[in-house]
C-alpha cells in the first residue's frame, strides 16, 4: 500500500518537476531592468554601493547624490535610491503648483517672473521646443499662469477633482 501511494505521488510530481526544470533557465535568463544594468556598470568595484565618483556614470543620480545619501556615509545604496525616488513621487503629488515654481527657478534667469524663449533655451533646453505651445497669448514670454495652464492640461485629473470634492 505504501509503495503504491509513493508511486502515485511520483507520477503526480514528475510533470511539475519537468516544468520547473524547463522554466528554471528561462526565468534565470530574463533581462534585468535597465536601471539594474546601469547600476552594475557604474559600480566599478562591485561592492553593491555607489560612491560619488562611481555615480558620475549615472548623471541623474549624480545631480542628487547628497539628497539620496540619507545616512551621509558617502555612498548610496539601492535602498536609498528607491526611498529617494518614492519621496520625489510623493512630493510631486502633494505640492500643488510646485512644477511652475520649479520651472521659473530653473529658467527665469533675470528673475522677472516670466520666461523668454532665450531663457527657456538656456535654463531648460529640452523644453524650448514647447515654447510656442505654452505661450498661449503669443507675446513671446511665458507667464506663471501660462505655465500653470500648460502643466494642468498635461496632468490627468484625479477622481476627487472631477467630482468637485
Amino acid at each position: 500500500m505504501c509503495r503504491r501511494s509513493l508511486s502515485i505521488l511520483l507520477i503526480l510530481l514528475l510533470p511539475m518537476i519537468g516544468i520547473a526544470l524547463v522554466a528554471g533557465p528561462a526565468v534565470a535568463a530574463t533581462p534585468r531592468s535597465t536601471q539594474a544594468r546601469a547600476w552594475e556598470r557604474a559600480d566599478a568595484n562591485g561592492d553593491g554601493v555607489l560612491t560619488l565618483e562611481e555615480v558620475r556614470r549615472m548623471p541623474r543620480l549624480a545631480r542628487h547624490f547628497d539628497a539620496i545619501d540619507s545616512d551621509r556615509d558617502g555612498v548610496i545604496t539601492g535602498g536609498e535610491v528607491r526611498a529617494w525616488r518614492e519621496s520625489q513621487k510623493l512630493r510631486r503629488r502633494t505640492v500643488p503648483g510646485r512644477g511652475v515654481d520649479e520651472i521659473l527657478r530653473l529658467a527665469d534667469i533675470n528673475g522677472d517672473g516670466e520666461i523668454t524663449r532665450a531663457e527657456l533655451a538656456q535654463g531648460m533646453p529640452r523644453f524650448s521646443a514647447r515654447f510656442d505651445r505654452i505661450d498661449n497669448n503669443g507675446d513671446g514670454r511665458l507667464a506663471k499662469k501660462e505655465l500653470a495652464d500648460w502643466l494642468a492640461a498635461r496632468r490627468p485629473m484625479r477622481p476627487s477633482q472631477k467630482t468637485g470634492n
